[in-house]
C-alpha cells in the first residue's frame, strides 16, 4: 500500500526534476535531471524511482510539449534508468567508497550513451525515416554525444555524494 508520505516524496522529486530541467533548459548538455533522478533512485529504491521517472516523463510534457518520440523515449529510458539505479543503490548501500562512486559515474555515463542510442532508434521509427535519413540523424547526434557524456561524468562526480547524503537524511 502506498502511503501519503510516499506520494509527497515522489511529487517533490518530480517537481525538483521539472524545475531543474526548466531552469537549465537554455543551457545545452547540463545533466541535472540525470544526477538528481539517479540520487533519488539510489536512495529510495526501485519503487519510488520508477514512479518518479514515469510521473516526470509525463508531466514534463506540459511544459516542453507532447512529442510522441520524446514521450516514448523518456518513458522507456527513465523507467529503465530508475530500475537500474534503484537496484544498484540497494546492492551498494549507503557506504560511498571511491570505487563505488566511480562505478556509479561509469553507469551514469553508459546510461547517457543509451539515451542517445535509444533516441536514434525511437525517433526514426516514430517519424518513419528512411534508412538514409536515419543514418543522418544518427551521425548528427554524435556531435553532441561526447560533450553530453563529459557533462554527465562531471555532474555525477560533483553532485552524487552531496545530493545522496541530503536525500539519505530525509529518508
Amino acid at each position: 500500500m502506498i502511503k501519503t508520505k510516499d506520494i509527497v516524496r515522489i511529487a517533490l522529486c518530480v517537481a525538483m526534476l521539472i524545475g531543474g530541467q526548466l531552469a537549465l533548459s537554455a543551457v545545452s548538455g547540463i545533466e541535472i535531471v540525470t544526477v538528481m533522478l539517479l540520487c533519488f533512485c539510489y536512495v529510495w529504491g526501485v519503487r519510488h524511482g520508477v514512479a518518479t521517472a514515469i510521473a516526470f516523463s509525463l508531466l514534463r510534457c506540459f511544459i516542453f510539449g507532447f512529442y510522441i518520440n520524446v514521450v516514448v523515449l523518456y518513458l522507456v529510458y527513465y523507467t529503465l534508468f530508475a530500475l537500474f539505479f534503484g537496484w544498484l543503490g540497494s546492492r551498494l548501500g549507503n557506504t560511498l567508497s571511491f570505487p563505488r562512486i566511480l562505478l556509479v559515474i561509469a553507469c551514469a555515463v553508459i546510461f547517457t550513451l543509451i539515451f542517445t542510442l535509444l533516441d536514434n532508434v525511437i525517433t526514426p521509427l516514430v517519424f518513419g525515416f528512411n534508412q538514409n535519413a536515419a543514418r543522418v540523424y544518427f551521425t548528427a547526434s554524435l556531435a553532441t554525444l561526447i560533450p553530453q557524456l563529459a557533462c554527465t561524468a562531471v555532474a555525477v562526480s560533483v553532485f552524487f555524494v552531496p545530493i545522496t547524503k541530503i536525500i539519505s537524511k530525509l529518508k
